[in-house]
């Protein structure tokens, strides 16, 4: 045998070796999370042949759960519970009555719905047809969306009456309104529910696409599309976050936001009871996360922050032990909010980095946020994280460089035409970072964050991270803003919690960072500006006036 043929047989066996390596870690991880189980020949043939005809996406992965679960209670919400069963039915009457309307495949409907039954109604009824389904982001003003929906151009809109009168000035003709808080005018979900067949539909010849967009806050919201998500990406998650099967699990972040959505999609492989509340309070959440025995609640950062701010009396009565997992994404994490998370409700804590379009990259556990909770944790299985250089070649552990994300759910492109970076089939999730001796992926900030400051590089989030540690500081962010003398100097934005100055807090910085870190200018503020997904707004901060805050400079 030549030198050639035998490394090229050597080549066969380590695939080989990958692929048997695959398949063992899929059916442990599957196996753990109680997915993999003995139903019977016909519900088997049953799943089967939905999957073959309807794909993996909202259509089919709802189908399959009323194919073997038709009535567990799959959706819990302030209007009561369905079972899958009932869903699919619903979304069958749907699909026909937006069909009547003009829907059909490779058309674009929009939803804008908070977190209820008829966001779940629409995704599946639009799915069904083979449209893609575009969230909004409730959380819009009116000129941004105006602006996506011109941009993006969907047949129609379903949305909740509330956001009529923000939609007022979007040329979209077709609407539906999805949640209604009385009698109302436009034609609504529940009465197309109610007034078509419910049977079963013949599928589309394409599956539709789900559309997420961006959380504009550096300008307007991109559109984000992808494909069917296979049961790789369920693999990657459940391999470092122990969710299981049949658990009940409190969807507090908002649907249309990537983490949300990804919980929905959980829901369809796990057959996890979804429950629902449309609007965001930090001690009804807790209260329905007790009240209605989750197991595991879905957040982002923020939300948790707004939990903890409650007051002593309101959390004593709150009891957590049923919860085995909290999973939090969406923003940054602050190392002092997720100690004290767990201090007080226990090692639940799972943080998940990522961004709209490398979907996840890496999961800090319970025990990575305990032994270093400014860490972003490691990636998970399938997942390829690399810190690479600006030529694109992978820098050493320790040093700071851009992260690059390969894994199953890349997103395939803006619907604008542009892209991510991509190196080697890794695509840039515009952050930069790097890996410590542990083989922790930390977050250094923004790739385009990072100020230049008398010559010496500073990333805004190492700042940042430092001042929140400090006891009379609640939440913190910096930016860089022109200065005459150095290029850029950082302003930091501090929301207190105790009685502290600019100038204790400068001295904190500067025992725990070089000097040229250290913020020439503090403003505290009562509140940072953000989006509905907690994310900072730091374009709203870049033009705030100093003199409106209590701010204050310094050396």
């Amino acid at each position: 045998m030549t030198g050639a043929s035998t490394e090229a047989a050597r080549a066969a066996v380590r695939n080989v070796a990958g692929t048997v390596s695959g398949i063992g870690t899929t059916v442990r991880v599957l196996g753990q999370a109680g997915i993999i189980r003995p139903y019977g020949p016909r519900t088997l043939l049953d799943i089967g042949r939905v999957v073959i005809r309807w794909g993996t996406g909202p259509a089919g992965g709802f189908a399959t759960l009323a194919a073997r679960a038709p009535h567990q209670v799959g959706v819990v919400d302030e209007l009561g519970e369905l079972t899958w069963g009932e869903l699919h039915r619903r979304s069958n009457s749907l699909a026909r009555a937006l069909s009547e309307r003009g829907v059909g495949e490779g058309d674009s409907v929009a939803v804008m719905c908070r977190n209820h039954r008829g966001f779940i109604d629409a995704s599946i009824a639009v799915a069904k047809l083979g449209a893609d389904i575009l969230y909004l982001n409730t959380a819009f003003a009116g000129p941004q969306l105006v602006d996506v929906l011109e941009r993006e151009a969907p047949s129609m809109v379903i949305h909740d009456e509330e956001f009529t009168g923000l939609l007022s000035g979007a040329h979209v003709e077709r609407r539906l309104l999805a949640w209604t808080d009385g009698d109302s005018d436009g034609e609504t979900l529940e009465q197309l529910v109610g007034a078509y067949d419910e049977g079963d539909l013949q599928p589309p010849a394409r599956h539709a696409r789900i559309v997420i967009l961006t959380s504009g806050t550096t300008g307007t919201p991109k559109g984000a599309p992808r494909n069917e998500a296979g049961i790789d990406a369920a693999v990657s998650l459940l391999s470092r976050m122990p969710l299981r099967a049949g658990w009940r699990t409190h969807i507090a972040a908002p649907l249309f936001h990537t983490w949300g959505f990804a919980h929905l999609a959980l829901a369809m492989l796990l057959g996890s009871t979804v429950v629902l509340r449309r609007s965001f309070d930090p001690l009804t959440a807790l209260r329905t996360a007790q009240e209605e025995r989750c197991q595991s609640m879905v957040v982002i950062p923020v939300m948790l922050q707004r939990m903890l701010a409650l007051e002593p009396e309101q959390l004593s009565g709150i009891d957590l032990s049923r919860v085995k997992v909290v999973a939090s994404s969406g923003s940054a994490l602050p190392a002092t909010l997720a100690q004290a998370w767990m201090d007080r409700f226990g090692d639940n804590l799972y943080n998940i980095y990522g961004s709209t379009e490398v979907a996840y990259a890496s999961i800090a556990t319970p025990e990575d946020l305990r032994a270093d909770p400014t860490s972003a944790g490691k990636p998970p299985y399938g997942t390829v994280v690399k810190i690479l250089d600006e030529s694109g070649s992978e820098l050493p552990q320790g040093e700071t460089g851009r992260i690059f994300v390969g894994n199953g759910l890349l997103f395939e492109g803006y619907t604008n035409g542009g892209s991510k970076e991509v190196v080697d089939g890794l695509m840039s999730s515009g952050d930069v970072g790097y890996y410590d001796e542990h083989g922790r992926l930390h977050v250094a900030g923004r790739d385009d964050d990072m100020i230049v400051s008398g010559g010496e590089n500073v990333f805004p989030q190492e700042v940042e991270d430092c001042l929140v540690t400090h006891d009379c500081v609640q939440e913190v962010a910096a930016i860089g803003v022109v200065d005459d003398d150095y290029g850029q100097r950082l302003r930091a934005f501090v929301v207190r919690s105790g009685d502290v100055s600019a100038d204790e807090l400068r001295d904190h910085v500067k025992a725990n960072l070089a000097r040229f870190k250290v913020p020439r200018e503090i403003v505290f503020l009562d509140e940072l500006p953000r989006n509905a997904t907690g994310k900072i707004l730091k374009r709203e901060l870049a033009q705030h006036d100093t003199a409106q805050g209590d701010g204050e400079g310094g050396a």
